[in-house]
């Protein structure tokens, strides 16, 4: 199985600093430490996934590597000693390629995919917008156009294994075949490297991309911009850029899907004598009419007022949820309004309070007395 980026592994940009690293790695090792997930046999494999990903990107030379070659720029299998090869599906290709006429392994690659965590509001979410992004990346020499030779020469075969990427090794029956150790399976090497890339066709800087995006976007929807990601090496194809969205928690709004939460605070007067009250949307505000005798927890649907989802033909909702307020700070004549209330409530418990008087009679019943 295909290892996965280090950066998407610990879930941080491409850009992102030591400390960053550090933070993400020990959120990692704390969720998924086999210490804390006896039963988990999935969880220490995310932990040593973890593990190996800060290992390399921690180390500066390392993380170099990996930024330019990727996984095959830190992989120790590559250029490996005699009579070595870097797995058995390989060494059994190359036999088969062998027998069958298989002919030579393309040095053409495509550029890694990037990742790039992009925080969002919710009403930008909800509206859509456009917004730039500045990431590293590796790009295609401008000077030598990405052949990592000097302007006015050429790469040329390899002389170690004549242009194949690959070297030839006897063991016994077998003729076996493994990644050329003098170009590292390019079948080429570069007399004169370019004094800009240093020979490799790739040069490391920073670039700045428009990103649209769609009204609707919810929590880790991926935008794709193609061809965006690394340049590819030996003239292969670049890769693909994924904005990942991310939503800033809102200061009034929830957001389930396509619908809208947020609480809305009353008083003890509008929740027993009813009122009207003004609430916010997205849109602007709106009135809502409090029937008389409204409790606590008490919803009301606003229909369309929340998102409309990228996949959806409508609106979602508004639910606001009642909260009644208990007052503070009382002045004594407030004191004794309330003091006057609560006597007055008290010979008809029942009439007035219901529910509590159901509650008690459920409790009397449960300690059967």
């Amino acid at each position: 199985m295909a290892k996965r980026d280090y950066y998407e592994v610990l879930g941080v940009n491409r850009d992102a600093s030591d400390d960053d690293l550090k933070k993400a790695y020990r959120r990692l090792a704390m969720k998924f430490h086999p210490d804390r997930n006896p039963d988990n046999p999935k969880a220490e494999e995310h932990f040593k996934e973890a593990k190996e990903a800060y290992e390399i990107l921690s180390d500066s030379h390392k993380r170099s590597a990996y930024d330019q070659y990727g996984h095959a720029g830190v992989d120790p299998s590559v250029g490996a000693g005699a009579g070595g090869f870097s797995n058995f599906a390989d060494a059994f290709g190359d036999i088969f390629g062998d027998i069958f006429g298989g002919g030579r392994r393309s040095n053409v690659y495509r550029g890694a995919d990037l990742r790039y965590n992009l925080a969002i509001s919710l009403e930008e979410a909800a509206r859509g917008t456009e917004t730039k992004i500045r990431i590293p990346a590796l790009d295609q020499c401008e000077t030598c156009h990405g052949t990592g030779a000097k302007p006015g020469t050429q790469p040329v075969s390899c002389p170690t294994c004549g242009g194949a990427g690959q070297v030839r090794m006897q063991q016994g029956f077998f003729s076996i075949q493994q990644t050329c150790p003098k170009c590292h399976g390019s079948g080429r090497v570069v007399p004169t490297p370019c004094a800009t890339c240093h020979g490799a066709g790739r040069v490391k800087k920073h670039k700045t991309l428009s990103v649209k995006i769609p009204a609707g976007v919810d929590e880790g929807d991926r935008i794709r911009l193609s061809g965006e990601g690394e340049a590819g090496t030996n003239g292969g194809p670049s890769g693909d850029m994924y904005v990942v969205i991310h939503i800033e928690q809102h200061a009034v709004f929830t957001r389930d899907h396509n619908d809208l939460h947020c609480e809305m605070p009353i008083s003890i007067t509008t929740a027993a004598l009813g009122g009207e009250i003004e609430i916010p949307t997205l849109d602007g505000s709106a009135k809502i009419r409090i029937p008389a005798e409204t409790q606590t927890g008490k919803i009301f649907r606003l229909r369309g007022k929340g998102i409309k989802g990228v996949r959806s033909a409508q609106h979602g909702d508004l639910m606001c949820h009642v909260v009644v307020e208990t007052p503070v700070s009382l002045t004594p004549r407030q004191k004794e309004l309330l003091q006057e209330l609560e006597e007055i409530s008290a010979s008809h418990d029942g009439e007035h309070n219901p529910r509590a008087r159901s509650w008690m009679d459920k409790v009397k019943e449960f300690f059967g007395t």
